[in-house]
């Protein structure tokens, strides 16, 4: 049986790189779950490569067909953006085994919608100081940067994704990405040995 990974943390903790790098790794044979968003593209971002960017009516049809696996919605200074992972059809875990990024809420969902048994945690974090220096690079590189939602989302964070919410999620392994390298390598070994466990461990 296939298990899904869920690579969550917060943003600009490393987790987008992580996930490419574990989705490119051969060895692993891990496939993409591409969540939906009604958010703006960022530049340098592919629909259908990042995320699927569907408007505020595709997202509504998506609900009433009852394809939604989770959903969140940001009230950010911008209006309110959702994403979403959408059961589309594609997901084969009597075969294959998975790879999504999302929020610790995200996988939270996704855990009971599949079943703690298939789905798997990775979460990805690394000193708050660090990710502010990165967060301010990557925005800088927009072609209209917005510091404001990068502020907001910074701030959220450290809410969504407290010690006491980790805990109740469950999530007891944590992936400091103090040297990029180190932490993939350890992701890596992580994900090998979980997709050899039986459904029964």
């Amino acid at each position: 049986m296939g298990k899904i990974f869920c690579i969550c943390g917060k943003s600009s903790s490393g987790k987008d790189t992580v996930y490419k790098r574990v989705l490119s790794d051969e060895e692993l044979k891990l496939n993409q779950i591409v969540t939906y968003t009604t958010r703006p593209i960022r530049e340098g971002e592919v629909d259908g490569r990042e995320y699927y960017f569907v408007d505020e009516v595709e997202a509504g049809r998506l609900y009433e067909e009852g394809k939604i696996v989770e959903s969140r919605a940001y009230n950010t200074v911008y209006g309110i953006w959702k994403y979403m992972t959408v059961d589309n059809g594609d997901i084969e875990l009597d075969r294959k085994s998975y790879v999504v990024i999302g929020t610790l809420e995200s996988y939270v969902q996704i855990r009971n919608y599949f079943g703690k048994e298939k789905v798997i945690p990775v979460l990805i974090d690394v000193d708050d100081g660090e990710r502010l220096e990165r967060a301010l690079k990557r925005e800088r590189k927009q072609a209209e940067p917005k510091y404001e939602e990068m502020c907001r989302r910074f701030l959220a964070d450290s809410a969504d994704f407290s010690k006491d919410k980790v805990k109740s999620a469950g999530i007891e392994k944590v992936f400091i990405n103090d040297d990029l390298e180190d932490c993939i390598e350890e992701v890596r070994r992580y994900i090998l040995e979980n997709e050899g466990e039986s459904d029964g461990n």
